[in-house]
């Protein structure tokens, strides 16, 4: 902030002057008391140096060298609760103003869609369940067909090797004419037909190997429909689940957005809660000064509310780009500089020790030792909260 003190100063000269002038015209009248009013004039001015000095000394010169101060307002990160899909909102269990918990249920949405939903979903799944144990008994069918197929290719395989075994004797004896030629003609036949016998039963095994592909091929389909039916029904779990609205952090609800019996779309807004776990400062400091502020640079925070204590921080954030100070500076000459915003963090583990007393929007000062070798006010280190 910029140093008000020589305008200050410049303003008490001015009141001095205005008040010996003021006193000079009844510097010649005589005293009640015998004095002269000039010698009562001196008096009273130097009355009034020592009374602005003093207080001068009690307040605007109380920060020594290496320690720098900006205004600012508690804050910390908001959150909003929202529904994941559209629905109505069936109860909400938090007001404004509620200090919750991690996993506390704040809201719960109307679920009687997802329910049936998941009825419905359950119902296919079993269907399908049943669905494989039907493609699995045809598997096995398909299998006990092929083995009876494998055994009449043997089947046939025996006849056809009788039969040419007993057409060369056939052929052997008609050389030597003691067969007839209707016999050698009907023993080639038995031969031929035993051969197409033959052709026909591994045509059948064939026949078999391809209906137990199939047959797998509809046991795999029916697993893929319970593996479908089950992730619906995990997907309309979730649905419920998350129709449950529950605190992400520990905090304070802060607005009320909906009340129950609205319908709200998906991302609709219910509540708004800060997260008391991250609470901080934002200030601003001219550019000779936040040159100086490194990230984890001690800072002590006092609150308009309550002066008396002293609040720990460290800087965990210096801007990197200047800008305008905002409207929260008073003076018009400071609005016109550029100043780098700071961001004061209150360590995590005091504000749990001190979580029910955590307020947001409280105004306050920020102190910054820019130089670590600097020794804190007295106020500055007396009452430290802890």
């Amino acid at each position: 902030m910029a140093d008000q003190r020589p305008s200050a100063l410049a303003s008490a000269a001015h009141a001095l002057r205005s008040a010996y002038q003021r006193i000079a015209h009844v510097a010649d009248r005589p005293s009640r008391f015998g004095w002269s009013n000039r010698t009562l004039a001196v008096a009273a001015l130097a009355a009034i140096a020592v009374g602005y000095f003093s207080w001068h000394k009690l307040t605007a010169g109380d920060l020594p060298d290496g320690i720098a101060k900006g205004n600012g307002r508690i804050e910390a990160v908001e959150i909003d609760i929202s529904t994941k899909t559209a629905g109505r909102i069936k109860e909400i269990l938090a007001d404004e103003g509620d200090f919750v918990t991690i996993g506390q249920v704040l809201a719960r949405m109307d679920t009687d869609q997802l329910e049936a939903q998941r009825r419905q979903a359950e119902a296919q799944l079993r269907r399908a369940m049943i669905g494989v144990e039907t493609a699995k008994s045809v598997v096995v069918q398909r299998e006990a067909e092929r083995t009876a197929a494998i055994a009449v290719v043997a089947q046939q395989e025996a006849q056809l090797d009788a039969a040419e075994r007993k057409l060369a004797r056939s052929e052997v004896l008609a050389k030597q004419d003691n067969v007839s030629q209707q016999v050698l003609d009907n023993d080639r036949a038995t031969e031929q037909g035993a051969k197409a016998a033959v052709g026909a039963a591994k045509a059948q095994q064939a026949a078999t190997e391809a209906a137990i592909s199939a047959a797998k091929a509809l046991v795999v389909d029916a697993e893929a429909s319970v593996e479908a039916a089950r992730a619906a029904i995990e997907s309309l779990t979730v649905e419920i689940n998350d129709s449950t609205l529950k605190a992400p952090r520990d905090g304070r609800v802060q607005y009320r957005v909906a009340q129950p019996g609205e319908v709200l779309s998906a991302g609709g807004r219910v509540l708004n809660m800060v997260d008391l776990g991250d609470v901080y400062m934002t200030f601003f400091l001219p550019t000779s000064q936040a040159g100086r502020v490194a990230l984890g640079t001690e800072i002590r925070l006092v609150l308009d509310a309550a002066p008396q204590y002293v609040i720990p921080a460290k800087a965990s954030f210096v801007a990197d780009v200047a800008q305008f100070t905002p409207k929260t500076v008073e003076t018009e000459e400071e609005r016109q500089k550029l100043m780098f915003r700071i961001k004061a963090q209150i360590p995590p583990e005091l504000l749990r020790k001190h979580i029910q007393q955590v307020k947001t929007g409280l105004p306050g000062m920020a102190y910054v030792k820019l130089d670590p070798e600097a020794e804190w006010p007295k106020r500055l280190s007396e009452n430290l909260v802890k």
